[in-house]
């Protein structure tokens, strides 16, 4: 195997970096479910079985390790009703709510552009 190294003009090489907020913010929303979770939390306060029936697709333990990743960083919050029966339920927060403009953003951009791009599909083994 022969490798070719690969010359950077001075454009590329001297191009601003990415801004280190966008990287911080796609880092955490990117990872798979935490956005989609967050655009269904918009819909007011749901239980855990209604999430994972509301987004499909989703595995509870990857469901629980989202919504424990998004309490975490204070968008979701874990309210727990006495009762019986005791209830579990989850809500944005404030800095959550805060995320509301950029995620319909992002659905408008999606539904304009991407429309006939198919969705990914789920890999079995």
């Amino acid at each position: 195997m022969i490798a070719k190294s690969i010359e950077l003009t001075d454009s590329v090489r001297d191009a601003p970096a990415c801004d280190a907020s966008l990287v911080k913010a796609f880092s955490f929303l990117g990872k798979r479910w935490n956005g989609v979770i967050l655009g269904t939390l918009t819909h007011g306060p749901a239980g855990f079985a209604e999430l994972s029936r509301r987004i499909g697709g989703i595995g509870d333990s990857i469901l629980s390790e989202r919504l424990s990743e998004l309490q975490g960083a204070g968008l979701v919050t874990r309210l727990v009703t006495s009762g019986p029966p005791v209830t579990v339920t989850y809500r944005l927060t404030e800095p959550g709510e805060a995320l509301l403009p950029a995620l319909h953003a992002l659905g408008a951009w999606a539904a304009a552009n991407l429309a006939d791009t198919p969705a990914p599909t789920r890999r079995t083994k």
